[in-house]
């Protein structure tokens, strides 16, 4: 190991010691042992024979000092000392120790704390050319202390944990650059920054400043400023116009501020030397011909995303001095062609000209004369007309995307052949027409391939040829027919394969469950049909779209084993059976499986999902009680945030109508829908401990009993229907979900007042409580103090106090009264003889006057009458 130049040791549990194994390797350059278990004094003796050791890292380790003999000559070389993570409390020894090394000019002390002075005049570590005091906790001793540096060209304050004042630092004469990026910074600081004349660098980006006084009292006095980053703060207001006087600043960085004003008229216009300006995202308005900027003959670098672009409309047409390398000029506000000055570049590498609504054809020009382009973004523009290809084909350009705009025609059949080395090439979003060329099997390195939103055509074979690299291809939204080719199966990178909304047909192919590198199957919509291969689970597959085909028969083991699967969408088939127990042993956090003739209970192991965000099991069979586990088990159940995200919409049932929920809005939505099933029982009270659910729908279903209580606690929920169920009682207080947007108990057999109409229950009209005959009050048309029947008993034996009589009293009542008024009369007429006479004689006529009268209304006994006299 005689000649071993590097030698890394870092993160280990050396001591010491370790110093003596390595101190005869006389070509080390480069000693890292940082974050071992050295302490105490370092003795650089033992390091005397490393004659060309030029970097050391003794990062995390607990050193105290360093031990040094006079006599030394060696580490003549030593250059770069690393000492980050440390803590040093009050006056210290270990800087001042380091006098042996003479020739030290880079010290970094990053992610440490400090007390006290550091640095004292006179010591041979004011010889440091660039110090690292990134992330570091300093008091006001130490930064007053950095005076002493009187050598120092470089400072680093960046993340600084502590408020950086005026002490030390402006005795810095020599100072060429400052890094302060996201640290706080004292106003007073930044009004006199002036005084450090010396400065080239000079980087703010992140310092939460939000006043440009500074840039008047203090910045613009900084003429030698070769770059300046003021980027990520709340600076406003206008470009002070002392900005010109920085003639020698050559890379300028506005970007993420509230900028205003029009750059035509800004000091912009005069800092000629400038090679890299970026603007982006504040509120300039700027030129699209860019004519403050035509005498920049140095300028190479152009970044205004986010910005509002415009038209001069007295432009005088020139050439521009410039040759620029990057051009980002993406924003709004521009509909017209392509800015003539492109015409005249030739250098371009990059170029972004999005969301600026061009209305123009393909500019083939544009690739044809820059040989470097590598990257070209032109999407949601307005662009339209044929694709038309450059004359020869470009060998650099790996990225193009032309989404969004209003392309049509075929898509060039030499498209393989005059872009072979593209990468990334996005088309959706057009109307291109016809077949997938064969050219494509020339693009040997294509990683990602989008020709989704189009008009595409014909079978997708084509592209299987030379998909080596690719690893996403995106069809879907096309007509294209056939059966998904088993030359798929040779993308042994594929991640993503989306071919929903087409016309295939056919059977899953058995070779997907081989795809190991496969996380992301979309083919929904389609009409794939047969039955799911068995144990088809690709090892990383995450998400797993099959919903709106002609699947049949049962779910058995298909996805036993996926134990990254997150989305499974099985949908608007027409699978039959049970839903298996393994449900509930992978990391499901949203199951789809509505629209199909799935049977039986639902498997209480899906109350094992910690991650469930959304459940459709609505318009199948199943029967049996809700389970009552579908509850709150921690307070991160259906959080708004997990590890992984789906990079697929899913559809889902809300307030009546079906939404694509946008992978961005998945984690924070949440819902159960169980409707239109034969659910039975209670609604188990814990699902009003779902506090995050946002949908809850469980119509149709032959539920009873009351409404939970408990659903008052379901403060997030936006939609929530009970209607079409047997649900009898009165309705809760739910007057304080204020976020329900769509409310329905119709037609049940609920009794009582209807909610008062408050906040968003004053929205709910009728239909939300029809077909409840003993419901009453607003907004339905029976009123609360009508006389009406009693409604029924409820579930639990309870009567309703709604302030008729009970049947059973008024019955007993009426009996025991009719027996004693009886014993009464009897009573009255066994005592009293002339009562009991008169009563005998009025019993006598009445049936004397009731014989006649029959008589006289029956014919038969009319004819019987007068023949007898």
């Amino acid at each position: 190991m005689s000649s071993l130049e590097y030698l890394y040791l870092d993160h280990n549990n050396f001591s010491n010691d370790i110093l003596s194994s390595i101190k005869g390797l006389s070509s080390l350059k480069t000693l890292w042992i940082g974050y071992n278990l050295l302490k105490g004094p370092f003795n650089l003796t033992e390091l005397d024979t490393m004659s060309n050791l030029e970097k050391l890292s003794l990062s995390g380790n607990n050193i105290t000092k360093f031990i040094s003999s006079i006599g030394m000559k060696s580490l003549r070389n030593f250059s770069t000392l690393y000492l980050n993570h440390i803590t040093i409390k009050g006056t210290s020894m270990l800087l001042e120790s380091l006098g042996a090394l003479t020739h030290l000019k880079i010290l970094h002390l990053s992610w440490s704390n400090f007390e006290g002075t550091l640095f004292n005049k006179g010591s041979n570590v004011t010889n440091v050319k660039e110090l690292y005091l990134d992330g570091s906790s300093l008091d006001e001793n130490f930064l007053q202390s950095l005076e002493a540096l009187s050598s120092l060209k470089l400072l680093s304050l960046v993340q600084l944990n502590c408020t950086l004042s005026i002490q030390g630092l402006t005795r810095l004469k020599n100072l060429e650059h400052l890094y302060l990026n996201e640290s706080v910074i004292n106003g007073n600081f930044l009004q006199i920054i002036g005084v450090l004349s010396s400065l080239k660098t000079l980087s703010m980006r992140g310092c939460e400043l939000n006043s440009t006084m500074f840039m008047n009292q203090g910045l613009c006095e900084l003429k030698y400023v070769q770059s300046l980053d003021i980027s990520y703060n709340e600076l406003s207001g206008s470009l002070p116009l002392c900005l010109a006087n920085l003639t020698s600043l050559q890379q300028l960085d506005l970007s993420k501020n509230h900028f205003i004003g029009n750059i035509s008229l800004s000091p912009l216009r005069s800092l000629t030397s400038l090679q890299y300006l970026a603007l982006s995202y504040n509120l300039f308005q700027i030129p699209i011909s860019l004519s403050p900027f035509f005498n920049h003959s140095k300028l190479k670098y152009l970044g205004s995303r986010g910005n509002e672009i415009f038209v001069e409309t007295n432009h005088q047409y020139l050439n521009p001095r410039f040759q620029l390398e990057w051009l980002y000029l993406s924003g709004g506000g521009y509909c017209g062609a392509f800015p003539k000055f492109l015409h005249h570049q030739h250098n371009l590498q990059f170029v972004d000209l999005s969301h600026i609504q061009m209305r123009d054809v393909f500019p083939y020009w544009l690739i044809q004369n820059n040989t470097k382009l590598v990257t070209l973004y032109l999407l949601n523009n307005s662009l339209s007309g044929p694709l038309q290809l450059p004359l020869h084909s470009h060998m650099n350009l790996s990225r193009l995307d032309i989404s969004d705009n209003c392309f049509n025609g075929s898509i060039p059949v030499e498209i393989g052949t005059y872009l072979p080395k593209l990468i990334y090439l996005y088309m959706s979003g057009n109307g291109f027409k016809g077949s997938i060329p064969y050219s494509f099997g020339n693009m040997s390195l294509l990683g990602m391939l989008d020709l989704s939103n189009n008009r595409l055509s014909g079978s997708i074979s084509n592209l299987t040829m030379g998909c080596v690299s690719l690893h996403e291809l995106i069809l879907s939204n096309n007509s294209f027919t056939g059966s998904i080719p088993n030359s798929l199966s040779n993308c042994n990178n594929l991640r993503v394969l989306d071919v929903s909304y087409n016309n295939l047909s056919g059977k899953i192919p058995n070779w997907m469950r081989n795809m190991s590198s496969l996380q992301i199957l979309d083919l929904s919509q389609n009409y794939i049909s047969g039955s799911l291969p068995s144990n088809f689970c690709p090892l990383g597959i995450i998400e797993v779209h099959l919903s709106k085909n002609r699947l049949q028969g049962l779910l058995m083991d298909s996805f036993y084993n996926c134990l990254s699967l997150l989305v499974l969408d099985l949908g608007h088939n027409n699978l039959i059976g049970h839903i298996p127990n393994w449900i509930g042993e992978i990391p499901l956090g949203y199951v789809l499986l509505s629209h199909n003739h799935f049977e039986g209970e639902i498997p209480l192991q899906l109350c094992q999902l910690d991650n469930l965000h959304l459940i459709d099991l609505s318009h199948n069979n199943l029967s049996g009680h809700i389970p009552y586990c579908l509850r709150s088990t921690n307070d991160d159940w259906l959080a708004p945030i997990s590890s992984v995200q789906p990079e697929q919409p899913v559809e889902f049932t809300t307030k009546n109508n079906f939404y694509f929920y946008q992978p961005r809005i998945l984690p924070y939505f949440s819902g159960i829908d169980l409707s239109c099933n034969n659910l039975t029982g209670e609604i188990p009270p814990e699902i009003g401990n779902l506090s995050m659910i946002k949908v809850l729908n469980l119509s149709r279903n032959k539920l009873v009993g009351p409404i939970p209580p408990t659903f008052s606690n379901l403060k997030q929920i936006e939609s929530l229907d009970l209607s079409y169920n047997n649900l009898d009682g009165k309705i809760p207080q739910l007057t304080q979900l204020y976020s329900l947007a769509v409310f329905s108990v119709a037609h049940n057999n609920l009794s009582g007042k209807t909610p008062e109409r408050v906040a968003q229950f004053a929205t709910f009209e009728q239909s939300s409580y029809e077909g409840n005959p003993f419901l009453c009050g607003p907004p339905l048309p029976k009123s609360c103090y009508n006389t009406s029947p009693s409604p029924p008993r409820t579930s639990t034996g309870e009567q309703e106090d709604n302030g008729f009589m009970d049947l059973g009293v008024f019955y007993v009542s009426f009996v025991v009264s009719y027996i004693m008024v009886l014993l009464g009369i009897a009573a009255i007429l066994y005592i009293n003889p002339y009562w009991r006479g008169r009563w005998f004689y009025f019993i006598e006529m009445s049936l004397t006057n009731c014989y006649y009268f029959v008589v006289d209304n029956t014919p038969l006994f009319s004819k019987f009458r007068v023949s007898h006299n």
